[in-house]
């Protein structure tokens, strides 16, 4: 529901990109079709019904134009699949070499996706990104036949070996210590020097001075 060709599907049927305020450049090249910018148009006047009208409102200004849409289109996200793809098959991360040209009144982006060295695919599109996306979509098809129907499949769950119980610790009580008398007398009664224990820190151990 929420993706950039829905959006943009939603902008068309309103007729939005007669409205947008273009520069003369981005207007010859077609920017009144370009899906991002319808995309954005669509999430703007959504956003200005929320603003206006609330959350109730803005959710039913979006749902039944939803589902007034004759067959809301899936956004296929072949860039993503192609980077788990190759880093399965190459351990490389795509990377994408792209440049745009102008074609008779419009620009015309191509896109060529690598993995290390090697090109995996050329893609065309009127924008950047599209380019990208067709490039990977090219790239898929050669590596996996059909881009649209092979899904990556998820790695399969590492079985752990179940560890043996630990023993349990036998736990010695501390010996009875020796009970010493503060005043200890001889039998001459002389007095004897009592010993003062010597304090140390609960921390290091070092006596304290």
């Amino acid at each position: 529901m929420v993706n950039t060709n829905t959006l943009a599907q939603l902008a068309e049927l309103m007729g939005l990109g007669d409205y947008l305020y273009l520069g003369k450049g981005i207007a010859k090249g077609g920017g009144r079709n370009l899906k991002s910018l319808l995309a954005n148009a669509f999430e703007a006047v959504l956003g200005a019904v929320f603003l206006d009208a609330g959350y109730d409102a803005a959710y039913h200004y979006y749902l039944n134009r939803y589902r007034a849409l004759p067959s809301p289109v899936r956004d296929e996200n072949f860039k993503g699949r192609l980077q788990q793809v190759a880093q399965e098959r190459f351990g490389e991360t795509p990377v994408y070499d792209s440049e745009g040209a102008r074609v008779a009144n419009r620009r015309e982006y191509t896109s060529v996706v690598f993995a290390g060295a090697e090109p995996l695919g050329t893609g065309h599109g009127a924008s950047k990104q599209e380019a990208e996306q067709d490039a990977a979509r090219a790239a898929l098809e050669s590596l996996l036949g059909s881009a649209r129907t092979t899904h990556v499949a998820k790695p399969a769950a590492q079985t752990r070996t179940r560890r043996a119980p630990r023993k349990k610790r036998e736990v010695l009580a501390p010996a009875p210590a020796e009970v010493v008398p503060l005043h200890a007398r001889p039998e001459d009664d002389e007095p004897v020097a009592q010993v003062v224990p010597q304090m140390r820190s609960r921390q290091f151990g070092e006596p304290i001075d």
